[in-house]
């Protein structure tokens, strides 16, 4: 079942923000040669990865000193729990205050992470915060990775089909820096360690008899996932006592090219849609090699993903936070015409994709 001509949920609001601790890309390789000092890695390979990673700048959850002082899965937890309360409840203030939305107006909050583990999860000690109702419902995502930020906002949208007066938040905070490992030597560790940045995003969204639906901008048209058996071991964490150490295997470019067509063009053929007629690629940004493969494999302009190039520039991958960063920047800055078309991808562990069809 899809969601052809049943009532859209829109998005009213979207608001991100960065930890304030921003250092460049070449002054993050200093750091990570002096942060991991026991794998005798060549600089010039650090730099390589660095280089090739295509950042330029990055913000971290702590000051760069701070790193070489976390230990075990203990001391990273705290960390993790103490900066991603401060940017999620500030994301949160800010995406209702700019909507004009109370937070008792919510009647589903979200949140996703894959960086950090706390019980009550996030949104239930934001609700200790913030003066939402004690009859929201909560939903904690955990384990969809990059996956999450393109699949929150098609299950919050799902919830808002069946209560259209409501209105759902959804909130990602990924705090990747607090994952590095220091005695792994893998290429995966080296990769992320220049790949990845911290940040958050809180995305508001209606149903279709919200009060706010009339103007709100894009309209949540369908969604559609795929889940690839057996490739379990291609992203995600194995759990150390350090904390959660990187699996990422070098086979990613390769699933995108030859996967993600498939799964836009099933999308696109349920609303009589083509790829042509596809005006804004919200496509999160894996890395260099993952955002060619993708664009080879749609068979996409040149610079069709040239804002999710300048996402990674600007703030690294923050994981599932990314793709709502380019929601954000397109809702804000590049504003499609309306009645466009785009489409929101990501992909994540499992090895699983999601794309969701949104209309302006």
């Amino acid at each position: 079942m899809h969601s052809a001509g049943l009532p859209h949920p829109s998005i009213a609001m979207v608001s991100t923000a960065v930890p304030k601790n921003r250092y460049g890309q070449a002054e993050l390789v200093e750091v990570a040669r002096q942060l991991l000092p026991d794998l005798e890695v060549d600089p010039k390979v650090l730099r390589r990865f660095f280089q090739r990673a295509g950042v330029e700048q990055r913000n971290l959850a702590l000051p760069v000193e701070r790193y070489a002082q976390l230990s075990g899965f203990k001391d990273r937890s705290a960390a993790w729990l103490s900066s991603a309360l401060e940017i999620g409840e500030a994301v949160v203030r800010r995406v209702l205050d700019e909507a004009g939305v109370s937070p008792r107006e919510i009647g589903l909050f979200m949140s996703t992470t894959i960086t950090g583990l706390a019980v009550p999860s996030l949104e239930a000690r934001l609700m200790n915060r913030i003066d939402f109702a004690p009859s929201t419902k909560r939903v904690p995502l955990f384990g969809l990775g990059c996956l999450a930020g393109a699949a929150g906002i098609a299950r919050a949208s799902e919830y808002l089909r069946a209560y259209p007066k409501e209105a759902a938040l959804f909130l990602s905070v990924e705090l990747c820096s607090l994952t590095v490992q220091r005695e792994d030597a893998s290429v995966a560790n080296l990769i992320s360690t220049g790949l990845f940045g911290d940040g958050a995003a809180a995305v508001l969204l209606v149903g279709s008899e919200h009060r706010l639906a009339a103007q709100a901008r894009p309209r949540i048209i369908d969604s559609r996932s795929m889940f690839f058996p057996d490739t379990e071991r291609v992203m995600g964490w194995d759990m150390v006592d350090t904390g959660f150490k990187i699996v990422l295997n070098p086979e990613v470019p390769r699933l995108a090219r030859e996967h993600m067509p498939t799964l836009v063009d099933e999308l696109l053929a349920r609303h009589q849609l083509g790829r042509s007629q596809v005006r804004a690629w919200v496509a999160h940004p894996g890395g260099p090699a993952v955002m060619e493969a993708l664009r080879v494999g749609l068979d996409l302009p040149a610079d069709a993903l040239d804002a999710t190039r300048q996402c990674l520039a600007n703030v690294g991958n923050l994981s599932s936070a990314s793709v709502l960063f380019l929601l954000d920047e397109f809702c804000r800055r590049r504003k499609p015409d309306s009645g466009s078309h785009g489409m929101m991808l990501a992909m994540g562990p499992a090895f699983c994709a999601e794309a969701v069809l949104l209309e302006w």
